[in-house]
């Protein structure tokens, strides 16, 4: 079964690459283990929505077992010089430069900790809202001790990095885990991210990705004003709220 934009003008898509290191978890992911989407997978088939797995390693038996009307494995080489939760922006863009005319709305989520608990595109917050960037969040400000370690290499790079910061270390935390809204809209932060990445943070070799501060730095100096997050887009970030949520995403 091929993906098909025909009859999916909403769509909430995710990447698993494996195979390699993963910093955020200290190990390497094995190649072709669906119970580390599964989660994800049956949220959104539980709530008929149409899911997108990018992935480098499930085999083809895996997929055919597991895609349905609902969820669609498109495969992708994996990129090396980027590590994988920077390398996903690039595979994003690649998908809505060909098909952002076809679809509507769209959200990027993690995969491996994020469940969708609500149809986003039917809430009375998106549709009010077709200008904004919808986007999680986590309970501390920008001024915290990880990410101003997380910057230290843009911080070098990017000569207006640490006005940046002053101007906005109040300001909440934004967590790149959840991005979604208008798929034009969506189109042209994914673009400046990876401006961001190609042109400062290829040759970062520091123990921090750099993908949670290019994602602060893009979305606050240049979409700030269109900016939702929080309730009820994301639950608790970390909190692991299960009971009574009323929100559209789950993250941890």
């Amino acid at each position: 079964m091929q993906f098909s934009t025909q009859h999916n003008k909403t769509i909430i898509a995710a990447c698993h690459f494996t195979g390699l290191y993963d910093v955020n978890r200290n190990t390497i992911l094995p190649n072709d283990d669906y119970n580390y989407v599964k989660n994800w997978a049956n949220s959104i088939t539980a709530l008929g929505l149409k899911g997108i797995i990018f992935h480098n390693h499930f085999t083809q038996q895996t997929c055919t077992k597991y895609q349905n009307d609902n969820i669609f494995f498109i495969k992708k080489e994996y990129n090396p010089i980027f590590n994988p939760n920077v390398f996903r922006y690039f595979v994003y863009k690649e998908f809505l430069e060909t098909n952002a005319k076809q679809i509507e709305h769209i959200f990027f989520t993690d995969i491996g900790d994020v469940e969708v608990i609500k149809n986003p595109f039917t809430q009375p917050l998106f549709l009010q809202n077709s200008n904004s960037i919808f986007c999680g969040d986590e309970p501390k400000l920008l001024n915290n001790e990880w990410m101003i370690e997380h910057s230290n290499h843009l911080r070098n790079k990017i000569k207006d990095y640490a006005i940046y910061e002053e101007n906005f270390k109040s300001s909440v935390l934004l967590n790149c885990g959840i991005i979604g809204g208008n798929t034009l809209l969506v189109l042209s932060f994914i673009n400046d991210l990876c401006q961001i990445h190609q042109n400062y943070n290829a040759d970062n070799t520091t123990q921090y990705t750099g993908d949670m501060g290019a994602f602060n730095y893009v979305a606050r100096t240049k979409y700030n004003q269109q900016l939702l997050h929080g309730n009820p887009i994301n639950t608790t970030f970390k909190a692991y709220e299960t009971n009574n949520v009323d929100c559209w995403f789950r993250h941890k």
